[in-house]
């Protein structure tokens, strides 16, 4: 089962640069655990680290006259994605109990993916 990680925190950029190289440390170790462990059960298929949202372009619906493009997120909001993994396990729970293992301040939204 491919299920996309999506990792978002509040103002996930600004902590970021805030933070010193012992929690940058602590964060990467953080996420070198759960690199491990899925791929003790299953797999990552993808993962990355998403550049600064204000560097983010939204196309919206096509309407008769076009899509429009605006700068920024899709959604304004004070939490931020700040990357993602798609991982292939073998079921949702093995994922819940994976994430657990991503740094504590992340809120982690675990979404399958649908065959197309």
């Amino acid at each position: 089962m491919r299920i996309m990680v999506l990792l978002t925190e509040p103002d996930h950029y600004d902590v970021w640069e805030a933070a010193d190289a012992q929690e940058r440390g602590r964060f990467f170790d953080r996420l070198e655990a759960f690199g491990n462990a899925v791929a003790e059960r299953g797999a990552i298929v993808a993962g990355e680290g998403l550049d600064h949202h204000g560097r983010a372009r939204t196309l919206g619906p096509r309407t008769d006259d076009g899509r429009a493009v605006t700068d920024g997120p899709y959604a304004e909001a004070a939490e931020q994605l700040g990357g993602f993994y798609l991982v292939d396990l073998p079921d949702l729970d093995t994922a819940v109990e994976l994430a657990r293992l991503l740094p504590d301040n992340l809120t982690v939204e675990l979404r399958p993916a649908t065959a197309a």
